[in-house]
């Protein structure tokens, strides 16, 4: 087993359960911008949200910082008790820290989000350390390989031999630039083939199959 196993966040351990794109519709609406249609919400469940409001909703730059405040604030009252761990998630990784892995989470969530996230679920236990985007989200590094380079730097002892887990091509990209493997999963928001397309090691359909994998010798 590799010996420090990095998990993304949403679409990978957690299914935001429409918080995340109702979420982002209702802010559109409240600051009367168009809502895209469905495909567009879900590709932008994993790439730093500043940069989709961008670049797939169209908001102008003007206005994005307070469409991402009230996107904040909903989500936080609301968006996080509604997410749900996948099934089997906690209890395969809790499999590979017992198996002794260091676990940890690195996500483009805001840092701070993604504590108080994976705590709201009962999950904060199961990792060592938790990587994000800073709280300015407008200041945060360009694609993910910053963050996972974070959580490399935070356990150098286990780095020489890391992976990554996650749902999107941004993760898989990361990874690369890190000269780490990525094992895709196939429940999140991935567009079909795009896992495959990124180049990841494997693409696994459960929780269990995840498992085997990562207890292999990938």
């Amino acid at each position: 087993m590799r010996s420090l196993i990095l998990f993304d966040l949403d679409g990978t351990l957690v299914d935001p359960a429409g918080a995340i794109t109702g979420g982002i519709s209702e802010a559109l609406r409240r600051h009367g911008l168009p809502v895209p249609d469905d495909a567009t919400l879900q590709a932008m469940v994993g790439p730093p949200l500043v940069r989709s409001l961008i670049s797939l909703a169209g908001v102008p730059g003007s206005r994005v910082q307070d469409v991402l405040d009230t996107y904040r604030a909903g989500y936080v009252d609301t968006g996080m008790a509604r997410s749900r761990p996948y099934p089997g998630i906690a209890r395969c990784v809790d499999a590979v820290a017992r198996g002794g892995a260091v676990v940890a989470v690195a996500t483009q969530k805001p840092e701070w989000l993604a504590e108080e996230l994976l705590a709201v679920q009962g999950l904060r236990h199961l990792f060592a350390s938790v990587h994000g985007s800073p709280r300015d989200e407008s200041a945060a590094p360009d694609g993910k390989a910053a963050i996972i380079r974070a959580a490399l730097d935070r356990h150098p002892d286990a780095a020489g031999s890391a992976v990554m887990v996650g749902d999107r091509r941004h993760d898989v990209e990361g990874a690369a630039a890190n000269g780490l493997p990525c094992i895709g999963v196939g429940w999140g928001f991935a567009a079909p083939g795009e896992l495959e397309e990124a180049g990841a090691a494997a693409v696994v359909q459960s929780a269990d199959e995840l498992l085997e994998v990562l207890g292999g010798s990938l």
